[in-house]
């Protein structure tokens, strides 16, 4: 039960009282050693939540529903639109597997601190491999199962993990797609080698398994259970990696305390959901919404969580709303503008079930989000947050009371508690420019980054002396504390809601002999919300036939098809300012 009915009365406590309110909410969540402070500033800089406390993610998502009466409850219900299977994994079963599967990973040596690599598509097996590791308190590291061999490789050499978890194959579509040479090509061109790799066998497309590397996941689940491990609160739960400006991924660690107390206060504070209620997330889990709800917050929250594999037709969204009683769909703008391109006709579903829709991601655009009202006949909302907060910056609130004024619900929200954002201007009385959040940034929120094989300060997102983060996204604040987006001032380019870096897209396009510069801009796409346009001055003209087909190829190979790179456009020269910058902002409007 939340302690306020106004916007007003939840910010005016978390603005008067950060601490007192901080530890309010921790009291959601079961702790080994309950913290006696809130936040507390670290030696280098940067912050931790929470610190003096112990607690088991795991346990607070799992094993504290077993003993509270909810173990015949389903727990995770996951659908593959490649394979047409549907699993429902109770409390009860979740508990055992993950336990297993635990005791599978000590036997191998993976202990407190370790990194486990998973890149699995979104299946059960991914979900137990996540929980299991924070069971133990390994950190899971968890990536996009398409990436190609070179991407895989550069995170198997930023995490040094001691095991890779990864399923026999993925799919496109309906098309099974082998990892077994992906994967060794990865390991042959990673510097680190870790002990060995967990294979899920998929019927589809088994895989031959490499002796003394190769070990089967399901036959490690079944190693005697281990119980939950108490860890700090300030201990890494996960690493995720995002692309920034310079193309290097960068890792993001997420701690175990701040992660379980904001995610189980937003479940009900923003999503208006508990226990017993169903969440579905059409996001991957490789992604941050994936972690964050489709994962761990419906668990911490003693509800059940939808995943599935794949991009679902809107038959299929439809229909696991309407079976497992969903009170909360949360997808992308890409997903919904799939939805309409098709035709979907919603009128005919009853749903009695579903209170509202959340987007998230990317841009939605008003007429996209005014279809998807009148089609769901539901509550459809934007809010804003990044991999790095882990949860909403802004949002809408419907656990409170007061519901949000109308003219609110048609943008991404006002600020949620902990986040105080202001405007830097570009210009001197300008009302619109990059958005600043005021440190300390509020639990769930970026612990540091990943890098040298420690955490480190997020030194590249401090603004003002270290008194801001920096959010690299421009907008405008009103008098009503609502929060008005108007676009992306670095080049990251999100694509179906999957972010990619234009600046490491043009390092691979520079590599070919044909090309003697090049820049990359995201332009707008109806069905995938952006899309890379290649920009490039040939070392020579005229230009030949099969330059564009090889580029194209190229960064394929190097990235992953999804990086949806279709068009090359020779140029004689590239817009630069005077300092010789690339104008890509130009490129995207010419």
């Amino acid at each position: 039960m939340l302690p306020w009915t106004t916007y007003d009365a939840m910010r005016h406590a978390a603005a008067t009282d950060p601490d007192g309110f901080w530890l309010e909410a921790a009291r959601r969540i079961a702790w080994e050693q309950a913290p006696a402070t809130a936040c507390r500033p670290r030696a280098d800089g940067w912050h931790d939540w929470f610190a003096g406390g112990t607690l088991n993610s795991c346990h607070n998502a799992v094993d504290r529903h077993v003993a509270a009466g909810r173990g015949d409850q389903p727990a995770l219900v996951w659908h593959s639109c490649a394979t047409q299977e549907t699993q429902i994994l109770s409390y009860t079963t979740l508990q055992r597997r993950v336990a297993g599967f635990a005791g599978g990973l000590r036997a191998l040596g993976v202990g407190k601190g370790d990194r486990v690599l998973i890149a699995a598509p979104c299946m059960v097996e991914t979900a137990i491999a996540m929980l299991a590791c924070a069971r133990i308190g390994a950190v899971h590291v968890v990536v996009f199962a398409g990436y190609a061999a070179a991407e895989l490789a550069r995170r198997i050499d930023d995490v040094t993990p001691k095991i890779l978890v990864v399923a026999s194959c993925s799919f496109q579509g309906r098309t099974a797609l082998p990892v077994r040479a992906t994967l060794d090509e990865a390991l042959a061109g990673a510097g680190h080698v870790p002990d060995g790799c967990v294979i899920v066998q998929r019927t589809a497309c088994p895989m031959r398994a490499k002796p003394g590397r190769d070990h089967d996941f399901h036959a490690l689940e079944r190693h005697v259970p281990v119980p939950p491990v108490p860890v700090r609160a300030e201990d890494p739960l996960y690493i995720l990696h995002t692309s920034g400006t310079t193309g290097t991924p960068k890792g993001i660690v997420r701690d175990n305390g701040g992660h379980a107390v904001a995610l189980s206060l937003s479940m009900e504070l923003i999503y208006g959901c508990g226990p017993g209620d169903c969440f579905f997330t059409t996001s991957d889990l490789g992604w941050v919404v994936g972690h964050s709800y489709g994962v761990y917050a419906p668990l911490l929250s003693g509800g059940t969580s939808v995943i599935v594999e794949g991009c679902p037709s809107a038959a299929v969204i439809l229909g696991l709303c309407a079976a497992h009683d969903v009170r909360c769909l949360f997808t992308t703008p890409t997903q919904l503008r799939v939805m309409r391109q098709g035709g979907a006709d919603l009128s005919g579903h009853d749903l009695p079930a579903l209170k509202r829709v959340f987007v998230a991601g990317e841009y939605a655009d008003p007429a996209l989000l005014d279809w998807a009202r009148s089609s769901f006949r539901r509550p459809v909302v934007n809010h804003w947050w990044q991999t790095e907060t882990g949860w909403s910056i802004t949002a809408h609130f419907f656990g409170l009371a007061e519901g949000d004024p109308p003219a609110l619900m048609e943008d991404i929200g006002r600020p949620a508690p902990g986040f105080w954002p202001r405007v830097r201007p570009p210009v001197e009385g300008g009302q619109s420019g990059e958005i600043l959040l005021a440190l300390p940034l509020p639990p769930g929120c970026l612990a540091g980054i990943w890098k040298e094989g420690a955490l480190r300060p997020p030194t590249s997102y401090l603004a003002d002396h270290g008194a801001c983060y920096r959010t690299f996204d421009e907008g405008l604040i009103t008098d009503d504390q609502a929060v008005h987006m108007l676009g992306r001032s670095d080049d990251v380019i999100k694509v179906a809601g999957r972010r990619v870096s234009g600046v490491q897209i043009e390092k691979i396009i520079a590599g070919h002999p044909a090309v003697h510069g090049c820049a990359v801009a995201a332009v707008s796409d109806g069905l995938r919300g952006q899309r890379p346009v290649a920009y490039v001055v040939p070392a020579s003209w005229p230009v030949q036939p099969g330059w564009t087909a090889e580029i194209v190829e190229r960064v394929g190979r190097a990235l992953g098809r999804w990086v949806g790179l279709k068009e090359v456009l020779f140029v004689k020269q590239l817009p630069t300012t005077r300092s010789g910058k690339i104008m890509r902002k130009a490129l995207a409007t010419a």
